[in-house]
């Protein structure tokens, strides 16, 4: 089956993934960060200073990367998200403007003054909303969706304050209902996560749940988080 890890931000995705993929011994697929992607599409800029026509570049080298690893293992994977997050990251954006930390205070039912830049911006993300989410309909069995359970990192690469959060994990879920691919909430500890998402889906065990999770959390030590500032600097 071709499962996907579906949250928001800081809701545990990746080391999830990772875990569960040990786990089971089924195939992990991820594509790059923002993070990762950002030095070579905006050079020199945080993901803050980014214009729209940037994130679009991101968020479409994104949802590619997405697609060359997923055709791969097309058949048997688990997935740290899908092409969903890199059409909400930007599709919120509509709501709370392109740098979201500026709007943090901004009411739940409430938005940002549509600029002509920002009405530009959400007539690209419709039309890219159209085929990722016809992609990702056509291609996860399932997803299982993790709650906002844990504290929202702020980390550099990611909005960092609540109602993007908030306002990225309803729609996230809003979308999920509306392609009609099925998923399960499944919450608790790493380890509570792995095991509820095995036997919901009936999927082999290979190794025990704590050397499952070592493996994760070493996989996961390797993973390059610097910011913005620390790759340009070498550091």
């Amino acid at each position: 089956m071709n499962l996907g890890i579906s949250g928001t931000y800081s809701s545990g995705k990746t080391l999830t993934s990772m875990a569960l993929s040990h786990y089971t011994g089924i195939p992990r697929t991820r594509a790059k960060t923002m993070r990762e992607i950002l030095p070579d599409a905006a050079p020199g800029k945080t993901l803050e200073e980014c214009t729209s026509a940037e994130l679009i570049q991101m968020i479409v080298v994104r949802h590619s990367d997405r697609c060359a690893h997923e055709r791969l293992l097309d058949g048997n994977f688990i997935s740290d998200g899908s092409s969903l997050q890199e059409w909400i990251y930007g599709a919120v954006r509509v709501k709370v403007g392109i740098n979201p930390n500026e709007s943090a205070s901004l009411d739940s039912d409430a938005s940002v003054e549509k600029t002509p830049e920002l009405a530009h911006f959400e007539d690209v993300m419709s039309e890219l909303g159209k085929a990722f989410k016809r992609h990702v309909r056509e291609t996860f069995t399932a997803f299982v969706h993790l709650p906002n359970e844990l504290p929202l990192a702020e980390d550099g690469h990611r909005p960092v304050n609540a109602t993007f959060r908030d306002s990225s994990d309803q729609l996230l879920v809003q979308v999920m209902d509306e392609i009609g691919v099925p998923y399960t909430v499944i919450g608790g500890d790493l380890g509570e996560r792995a095991d509820r998402i095995a036997r919901h889906f009936d999927l082999p065990v290979l190794t025990s749940i704590d050397e499952a999770i070592e493996a994760a959390e070493l996989e996961y030590s390797s993973l390059d988080v610097r910011d913005e500032t620390q790759r340009t600097a070498g550091v």
